[in-house]
């Protein structure tokens, strides 16, 4: 009779799972491939992503679940209400009155959703394969160690230091679920656009984190956006962030990222090449350079410093030439800089650029 009791449930997350999925799959790729001169060929395309989703979530919410149930049915109907507006802003984005601003609104449904979901990578499988690599989604040992790691002990797994997600000065924070203190792990520093916050922006990073075993810090600027003719306001606090990591976690001195999208790639670089800078690496995408930069920079500090510069050749914000001469620049310097253009790509983040960048960065 148990059984039969859990039955309903258990067809509603059959349903809910895969709809939820294939709404995120879709949010993630309108994401990487958004422009003005795209939008309404995206919206033709994910048009129908969330018709399944609908239904299925109706159905959730008309199910007497059991009360054992209720944390797994939470998450489930938050996360599938989260891609289903996603969607659907996306769908009415269009017809807005600025249609590229209401689409970048949109997409926030897909940090909703992945965070609202995230807790059951460690029951379903699906979940957790969504939260990897492509590559490694059926990596049997990967699978195995992931499924049998601890999620619930504390210190592990996405956290928010200083308030709720997106709190303006704090960040927030991911520790692989198979941390270890007597290993010590690189470090990412993400740092978002200026429309974003670290709570959204953590997600770009996590599928990655998981995969490889990486700590994850996505900050959110204390103003509006990054203080990019101040650096001495945001600048310190991040430094207190990887201070306070570093003290808590087993956190790998040689390999440190900073990197960022827009206004948080051209932070990178504000941040990245000042004399004092303890980051080993540096990534800016879709960043703001000028030359002038040059002139705060430490020689020695720039003298063979990593850099992976990624730009879209179709940047309507940051003309690609902007990247080129920074290349240009940081090269002539003596930097050991590498420069990445993406024919498709346009003023958004390519999430699908993590995985060469960690290349480069693990090296």
């Amino acid at each position: 009779m148990a059984d039969a009791a859990n039955e309903p449930a258990i067809d509603a997350i059959a349903s809910l799972v895969p709809a939820t999925l294939r709404a995120l799959y879709a949010l993630e790729f309108a994401g990487r491939h958004l422009s003005p001169a795209t939008l309404p060929r995206l919206i033709e395309a994910v048009a129908s992503r969330n018709d399944d989703l609908d239904a299925a979530l109706a159905a959730s919410r008309a199910t007497e679940w059991p009360e054992r149930f209720q944390p797994v049915r939470d998450c489930l109907e938050r996360a599938a209400g989260a891609a289903g507006e996603g969607i659907g802003g996306l769908l009415a984005a269009g017809e807005a009155p600025q249609p590229i601003v209401a689409a970048y609104r949109a997409l926030r449904g897909y940090a909703r959703g992945t965070e609202a979901l995230y807790p059951m990578a460690a029951h379903l499988k699906s979940v957790s394969q969504f939260f990897l690599e492509p590559a490694m989604r059926d990596d049997a040992a990967l699978l195995r160690r992931l499924a049998t790691a601890d999620t619930t002990r504390d210190g592990v797994g996405v956290m928010h230091v200083g308030g709720p997600s997106g709190t303006r000065g704090a960040f927030s924070l991911y520790v692989p679920e198979t941390y270890d203190h007597g290993r010590p792990l690189p470090l990412v520093v993400a740092m978002h656009g200026g429309s974003g916050n670290g709570g959204g922006f953590l997600w770009s990073w996590v599928r990655e984190a998981r995969t490889r075993g990486l700590i994850v810090i996505a900050p959110t600027a204390i103003g509006s956006t990054w203080s990019l003719m101040e650096p001495e306001v945001d600048g310190p606090n991040i430094d207190r962030m990887v201070e306070e990591v570093a003290g808590q976690w087993s956190v790998d001195a040689t390999r440190r990222l900073l990197t960022g999208m827009s206004d948080g790639g051209t932070f990178t670089y504000v941040l990245g090449l000042r004399d004092d800078c303890r980051f080993t690496h540096l990534a800016p995408l879709a960043a703001a350079f000028h030359p002038m930069m040059m002139t705060f920079a430490s020689p020695d500090r720039v003298r063979g410093l990593p850099i992976h510069i990624v730009h879209g050749a179709q940047d309507w914000m940051f003309p690609p030439e902007m990247a080129r001469n920074a290349e240009r620049v940081l090269a002539q310097a003596g930097a050991a800089a590498v420069y990445r253009e993406i024919a498709d790509l346009s003023h958004t983040y390519p999430r699908d650029e993590n995985g060469a960048i960690l290349d480069w960065f693990l090296a």
